[in-house]
């Protein structure tokens, strides 16, 4: 057996589309084999609108602990350096590359910080 969240996953469809198209709370292996296998339009068509150029799932893992969940991306997300834990403290992950700085965005999948090292600006 499988929740709706876990077959979104599988399918790569967000847990709307799920909720929306009539997926059950939770599904046997057989039907979700079945949705597979023989697709239905919704879903043939969701994949053929598709562009690529960002994922339905991610899976976010902890640089410290290796704690991990998948998640949906949000469109602020930049692209993380690290990923830790909100309860880790800054010296338990890896220092900044000499010439980088270091920015944190909490809020990341439900207890992440996303860390994004970059370049500093030359003035």
């Amino acid at each position: 057996m499988v929740t709706r969240r876990e077959a979104a996953q599988i399918l790569d469809i967000p847990l709307e589309m799920a909720n929306r198209h009539g997926i059950p709370s939770r599904l046997s292996d057989a039907e979700l084999d079945e949705l597979l296998d023989t697709p239905p339009a919704w879903l043939q068509q969701s994949r053929a609108n598709r562009t690529g150029k960002r994922p339905v799932w991610v899976q976010l893992t902890c640089t410290v602990c290796g704690f991990s969940e998948t998640a949906r991306p949000k469109k602020w997300w930049p692209e993380f350096t690290h990923l830790c834990c909100a309860h880790h403290v800054p010296y338990e992950l890896p220092g900044p590359d000499a010439g980088l700085v270091r920015s944190e965005y909490e809020g990341v999948g439900s207890r992440f910080v996303g860390i994004v090292d970059v370049a500093v600006p030359e003035a």
